[in-house]
This record gives C-alpha cells, sequence and structure tokens, in this order.
C-alpha cells in the first residue's frame, strides 16, 4: 500500500486525484444551476478542498482526526439552501465520506411526536432512513420549544445528538433555517452547536439576480417575456421584496405562474375565433405581470 511505502519526498498529484472524484462537475453545475450566491459557492469549494486534502492525507498513512461535516445553513426561504445540500450531498459521497449519497429533507413533524412514547421511534425511524447520506432539517429551530414544558422536541435534539456524535462516520446532518431564529436556537443548545463545524449563511438575492433567475424558470418552462414584459416584472420583484412572507427565488415562481395564468386567460378571451401562433403561445407580455395585485396596492 501507498502509505507503508511513502516517504518526506513521495509526491502525490491534488489535481489528478481532484478529477479523479469528479467533484469539479458538480461544482460547475453548482455555478451555472444557481444565480449568485457567491459566499455560498466559495465556502463550498472550501470544504470540498478541505476533504479532498483530508482524503490525500489518509492515503499517504499521515494520522488525522476525521474533519466536522455536520453543517448549518442560514438565510431566508427560497436561497437555495436545499439544492446546494444535494450538491453537497454528491461531494460527500464522490469523496467517500457517506456510503450512499443520499439526501433526506424533513421538518419538526417528521420527528417529533404528538404525545409520550412516539418521539423516539418516529426519530429513528428517520434516522435509519438517513444513514450513509445526509439529513437535512429544515426550520430546525422548531425543535426546540422551551415554553412548553410538555413539547418533546428536546427529546428528537437529545437522540439526534447521539446520533450525530456517535455515527458521524455514517451520516451528516445539515441544520437549516433563518438566521437569528438559528443562533439563538444554537445558544439554548450548546451541545448541538459545538457539533456544527461547518456554517453557511446565504444572502438575499438582489432584484437584479430574481429577474436572471426568472429568465431561468421560463426558459425551462419554455416560455419568453418581451422586454417591456421583463422591465414590469422587475418593478414587480422590487415591490414584492417589500411585502411580508417574501420568499426570494420561491416568490418569482409563484409570481411567475399566476403571470402563465393571466397569459392563457388572455389568449383565450382575445383569440377566440384567431388561429394562434407559436409565439402567441410562448410570450409573456406585458400585462400578464402588470395584473397582479402588487400594483394595485403602490396604487393605492
Amino acid at each position: 500500500m501507498l502509505a507503508n511505502t511513502v516517504t518526506d519526498s513521495t509526491r502525490v498529484d491534488l489535481q489528478e486525484e481532484y478529477n479523479k472524484t469528479q467533484i469539479q462537475k458538480i461544482i460547475d453545475n453548482l455555478e451555472s444551476d444557481l444565480v449568485g450566491l457567491k459566499p455560498v459557492k466559495d465556502r463550498i469549494r472550501e470544504i470540498a478542498a478541505l476533504l479532498l486534502v483530508d482524503r490525500l492525507r489518509k492515503t499517504l498513512g499521515l494520522a488525522s482526526g476525521n474533519p466536522g461535516l455536520h453543517m448549518s445553513f442560514t438565510g431566508s426561504p427560497g436561497t437555495g439552501k436545499t439544492t446546494v445540500a444535494m450538491k453537497m450531498a454528491d461531494i460527500l459521497y464522490k469523496l467517500g465520506y457517506i456510503r450512499k449519497g443520499h439526501l433526506l429533507t424533513v421538518t419538526r413533524d417528521d420527528l417529533v411526536g404528538q404525545y409520550i412514547g412516539h418521539t423516539a421511534p418516529k426519530t429513528k425511524e428517520v434516522l435509519k432512513k438517513a444513514m450513509g447520506g445526509v439529513l437535512f432539517i429544515d426550520e430546525a429551530y422548531y425543535l426546540y420549544k422551551p415554553d412548553n414544558e410538555r413539547d418533546y422536541g428536546a427529546e428528537a435534539i437529545e437522540i439526534l445528538l447521539q446520533v450525530m456524535e456517535n455515527q458521524r462516520d455514517d451520516l451528516v446532518v445539515i441544520l437549516a433555517g433563518y438566521k437569528d431564529r438559528m443562533d439563538v436556537f444554537y445558544e439554548s443548545n450548546p451541545g448541538l452547536a459545538s457539533r456544527i463545524a461547518n456554517h453557511v449563511d446565504f444572502p438575499d438575492y438582489t432584484p437584479d439576480e430574481l429577474l436572471q433567475i426568472a429568465r431561468m424558470m421560463i426558459e425551462e418552462q419554455q416560455y419568453k417575456m418581451t422586454p417591456e414584459a421583463e422591465q414590469v416584472f422587475l418593478d414587480y420583484i422590487k415591490l414584492r421584496m417589500q411585502q411580508p412572507l417574501f420568499a426570494n427565488a420561491r416568490s418569482i415562481k409563484n409570481a411567475l405562474d399566476r403571470a402563465r395564468m393571466r397569459q392563457a386567460n388572455r389568449i383565450f378571451e382575445t383569440s377566440a375565433d384567431v388561429t394562434l401562433t407559436k409565439q402567441d403561445l410562448v410570450t409573456l407580455e406585458a400585462q400578464d405581470i402588470r395584473q397582479s395585485r402588487i400594483f394595485d396596492t403602490q396604487a393605492s
């Protein structure tokens, strides 16, 4: 074995090892699939580099404690946390840190029971399904409800802590949610916080980035917007960002779905006696966007 024959002058080709893992393709896909998020992409590359070097050290027989793999993804809804978690699972699998490479996404309802004796089997069943892969717990702060003495979330956290410590070679846990709430959650659970080695904060998108996301979404569905419609949609984005419950890319998707519905109604009502062209069917016009109630709110 290489580990038994290495000397201080033994050379390894880092680029060759990197190419063997095929993680460059995953990172390239992350770059192309997600708009913006430069700090997130940089952090994922840093984690991948650390894991690759750790793998090389083991190949050379160098003593090395396993790097902490559990992670925290913080940010607003719709900023790509689940998508990045899927890419991270692929990277961990390609580098040999998890056996299967699958991602299991859950919330409090999947882990916490409603009566005594219900939480432990629910949590253990989820952990069993996640073994060998990545467990992604969205809105993880809902596991902890200190104001409710009869809440069973603490039991789920305790079981989770044991597995994160004792089976960290077979399961990676990613906890996700709003940053301010996650900070409070970690302060209330120091044992949990101490097991999280990697914290990744997802920034909100800018209006121009959200418009770029919208272009990608409608292109996938074989639609397009006229230049005027794009300008109106950008105005829509800026107004919508000021409204409650804005969820970044999720809100953009919902807005485009509604615009498509208005476009369908428009061409149905105005083209009863006219043969439609492909252009008619794929084009979203400014009026399809401007009919949103967001603009009514502005007027009032």
